[in-house]
């Protein structure tokens, strides 16, 4: 009896959301079946790297994927080929290669095949031209991921012994907690500097104008007391104004780039209040495969981890076709628009963009959640308007003169909306908008009579803290990490304890700049900005086939060795105290103190474990509750959603997912709600269904939804 031939083929990926995907693309000849990501990793009981015999890792089966590989393997003895199809990166490629070690799969052999959007046109592609693994993909994540588990393995039992059990250090991890303390260290150690500002407003001929002292004597002015400000507005009030000089002119905005990791881990949180954890949790949803209304499951986003703005020419060709279709002709350039990236970027992948132009947000918003809907249409936004018209604005510069000063007055006002009509990049840093967005209909040579003078004393800020947007950015600009490290990274420090997030805002802990000083004082390499930057370069450059991933561990592990040595032998016992709360234990009486435990902080009694009573902390808002003015309290859902409701419960039952806001609605009485809008704005809207009466928000309020 002769046996069956295999008939189909075997495609693996990580997730069962993208095999779920990728099987309505390829049909019965390939079975596909998911891995649950990596397979085998270092053992997590030692440090699992043979440093004697040239930093060989010791790889072993992760726990609980033995029935998955069992499964795998009986499948591939039953197919006629296996065909590696993990994710598009370094990660990816290791993946792959471990699967193949394995499988018995020679790594040599055209078994791996990868494609940067979820759709049955690539999928299909993919498919038939399979290549051998990249081995130089795979060394670099190997040398980053045995860099990681010495740093971490060796510095973090020192940790254990000198401060205290379940701190850990690591290379990226160590120097963005740094950044954090060294920014809350210039907060600390800033002096404000007076400035005062000048402002007139005056009339010429029909038209009212604002301007700002320029010059005085042919110099320009910076005002630095009040005594300073007087003797200005004295100059200005001795009038003979008149109008020297008109200046007409065009500004051009250009489009911000297609989405990048960073972009998109800054913009989600600006726009939506996403941390960067959830970001990158939805966008990988999106991007293997979200179920729609009546066409299955669908990739809806190319790869999300990319430090590339480069978009294939089909992409571009399908934008420009839309642009033109839905908003007309005049809002596609004459060119494509081709954006270019930073020297550091990889470059691999395209920019994140949606995998198909057709279809629209508001086409698919009954079949996404809430949060996928919102991130898809940011990234289909941004796609959409990075291949648009420059924004233009008809510009002009009025000079008002008198024989010894000079005002100035700028206005503008948009000629063409172009990309703007689409999308609109917010940002961290708000500027100040000195310029008018009316035309003024003024001629040289026209009497100009001042109406008003105003001074107003300002002082220079010191440096915000680090959101997690701007932490990203930052991380970026300075070369730390790469695209698939920066949510890990900020979750881990939040997670251990060392920085703390309070209205979005990144403050280091107690904890965190103290093993941010030891870290400095004996480990100067490991949190120096320079040198990792540097570790990362190296890390390119086996990826490049330029160096050997062993010789960039040989590298760095002799000096890392001495040092760890020296500190073992210097660093003294640190004892860490609980902080003391202000509330009383009701089981035992003592003083409550604070720990933090994997959700976070909460209260303990410092008697355990004679006494195991624990409490959730209570954050209580300004507003008082609409329905029984009581407190109000914030609170978390299971899901990890938060809301507010009234510390009365359950007698008040009121609850919001919305932050009620102590200010009352002018229209209705209502109470009004905090929200953020579409360009990163903060207001107040009323809760009333039947009003929703809108109004701006202070500028000093912010909230971190």
């Amino acid at each position: 009896m002769s046996s069956r031939k295999p008939s189909h083929k075997l495609v693996i990926v990580e997730s069962p959301a993208k095999a779920r995907t990728i099987s309505k693309f390829l049909g019965r000849t390939y079975k596909v079946e998911a891995s649950n990501g990596h397979v085998r990793d270092l053992p997590k009981s030692q440090l699992g790297v043979d440093v004697e015999n040239g930093f060989e890792p010791k790889y072993i089966t992760i726990r609980g994927r033995g029935e998955v590989l069992e499964r795998i393997r009986k499948e591939a003895k039953s197919a006629k080929s296996v065909i590696l199809a993990t994710d598009p990166d370094r990660e990816g490629e290791a993946i792959s290669w471990h699967l193949a070690t394995i499988l018995g799969i020679d790594p040599e052999s055209a078994c791996r095949v990868e494609f940067n959007e979820i759709t049955e046109k690539t999928v299909k592609s993919a498919v038939k031209t399979p290549r051998s693994i990249n081995m130089e993909l795979v060394d670099a994540q190997q040398a980053r991921r045995v860099l990681d588990r010495l740093v971490g393995y060796k510095i973090s039992p020192l940790l254990w012994v000198k401060i205290k059990k379940g701190l850990s250090a690591g290379r990226v991890q160590s120097v963005a907690t740094r950044m954090i303390v060294d920014r809350e260290n210039e907060i600390e150690t800033f002096e404000p500097e007076e400035y005062w500002h000048v402002n007139t407003s005056l009339r010429a001929g029909n038209a009212r104008l604002s301007a700002k002292l320029y010059s005085i004597d042919g110099e320009r002015v910076s005002i630095a007391s009040e005594e300073q400000a007087n003797n200005a507005k004295a100059r200005i009030e001795k009038g003979g104004f008149s109008i020297k000089s008109v200046k007409r002119g065009e500004r051009r905005r250009h489009p911000a780039p297609p989405f990048t990791t960073s972009n998109l881990q800054q913009e989600a949180s600006r726009k939506l209040g996403f941390t960067t954890a959830k970001t990158m949790q939805i966008a990988q949803q999106l991007y293997e495969g979200v179920d729609i209304e009546g066409r299955g499951t669908l990739g809806l986003i190319s790869y999300i981890r990319t430090d590339s703005v480069r978009l294939s020419d089909e992409a571009v060709a399908g934008a420009r076709a839309m642009i033109g279709e839905r908003y007309g002709a005049e809002f596609v350039p004459e060119k494509p628009v081709v954006y270019k990236g930073r020297k550091s970027a990889q470059d691999a992948h395209e920019a994140i963009r949606p995998s198909n132009i057709e279809l629209r947000p508001e086409d698919l918003k009954a079949s996404l959640t809430r949060d996928q809907f919102n991130l898809y249409k940011l990234v289909y936004l941004r796609f959409v308007a990075c291949q648009m018209a420059d924004a233009v604005y008809e510009t002009q510069q009025i000079e008002i003169a008198s024989e010894s000063v000079v005002l100035r007055s700028s206005a503008e006002r948009m000629k063409f909306a172009g990309f703007t009509a689409v999308y609109e990049e917010s940002s961290d840093d708000a500027a100040e908008d000195d310029v008018q967005h009316a035309l003024m209909d003024v001629a040289e040579g026209l009497q100009a009579e001042i109406e008003a003078i105003e001074t107003t004393q300002h002082f220079t800020q010191a440096p915000p803290r680090y959101t997690e947007a701007s932490l990203v950015r930052a991380l970026e600009e300075k070369g730390i990490g790469r695209p698939s490290t920066y949510a890990p990274t900020i979750s881990t420090i939040l997670a251990r304890g060392y920085v703390m997030r309070e209205k979005k805002q990144l403050y280091p802990t107690e904890l965190g700049m103290m093993i941010n000083d030891m870290m400095k004082e004996h480990f100067s390499d490991i949190v120096d900005l320079a040198f990792t930057a540097g570790m990362e370069e190296k890390l390119d450059e086996v990826e490049e086939g330029a160096l050997g991933w062993r010789e960039v561990i040989e590298e760095f592990y002799g000096p890392f060795a001495a040092t760890l040595e020296k500190a073992e032998a210097e660093i003294e016992k640190i004892e860490i105290k609980d902080e003391v709360s202000d509330v009383v234990c009701d089981k035992c009486g003592a003083m409550m103190v604070y720990k933090l435990g994997r959700f976070g902080r909460f209260l303990a009694c410092p008697n355990f474990p004679d006494c195991r009573n624990t409490k959730a902390i209570q954050v209580e808002i300004e507003a008082p509750c609409p329905q029984c003015g009581g407190k109000l309290l914030e609170k978390t859902s299971r899901k990890g959603r938060k809301f507010y409701g009234c510390e009365r419960y359950p007698e008040c039952e009121f609850v919001s997912w919305e932050m009620p806001v102590c200010q009352k609605c002018p229209k209705c009485g209502g109470y009004m709600v905090f929200k953020r809008g579409r360009k990163g704005e903060n207001y107040h809207v009323c809760a009333n269904e039947n009003c929703r009466e809108r109004i701006a928000a202070p500028a000093s309020e912010d909230n971190d939804e």
